[in-house]
């Protein structure tokens, strides 16, 4: 299956409307391969943190993103409802991720 070339719709979101924060965006884009969780910082430093809530119905995690969604929560130490805010999904969705590939 093939996704998105991310690298290249942020570079042209940026050299297009935001070129004054492509400096915070470089060292994101310049990886090789992005995450889940770069693509949605990238989206947070180009848009702001409130910008996708209209779109949350459409929005979808593979087992790769929500591990590392999972792993930030535990590095962190956060717990359910803290990382549901971070992420902007539900606290159900984290017990189930947990439940999934956790247990």
């Amino acid at each position: 299956m093939k996704h998105p070339d991310y690298k290249r719709i942020y570079s042209d979101i940026l050299n297009a409307k935001h070129k004054e924060k492509t400096s915070y965006c470089l060292p994101i884009l310049n990886k090789k391969i992005l995450s889940s969780t770069d693509i949605i910082r990238l989206n947070e430093i180009i848009f702001g943190t409130k910008e996708n809530l209209r779109n949350q119905k459409h929005k979808s995690y593979n087992k790769s993103a929500i591990l590392e969604i999972l792993n930030y929560q535990k590095i962190h130490k956060c717990n359910n409802s803290q990382l549901a805010k971070q992420f902007n999904v539900s606290r159900n969705t984290i017990a189930k991720w947990k439940k999934m590939f956790l247990v």
